[in-house]
């Protein structure tokens, strides 16, 4: 299991296409680990993903499923 504390002191950012959007999530990468955050509720939960898992969701994502 993944523990949130990893991402306690890493960078968060949001995609530069939502910059002046409210509604979207930033994401935050440390070694092995993605984080995913609601950016209008940051102490509402964290899913976290392996960077693996991610890398896989962003490829299908590009690829249109």
């Amino acid at each position: 299991m993944i523990e949130r504390r990893v991402l306690a002191d890493a960078a968060w950012f949001k995609s530069s296409y939502s910059a002046t959007q409210d509604a979207c999530v930033e994401v935050a990468m440390v070694p092995g680990v993605v984080g995913v955050r609601d950016t209008k509720n940051r102490d509402g939960g964290t899913l976290v993903f392996t960077s693996t898992v991610w890398a896989n969701f962003l490829t299908r994502l590009k690829a249109g499923h």
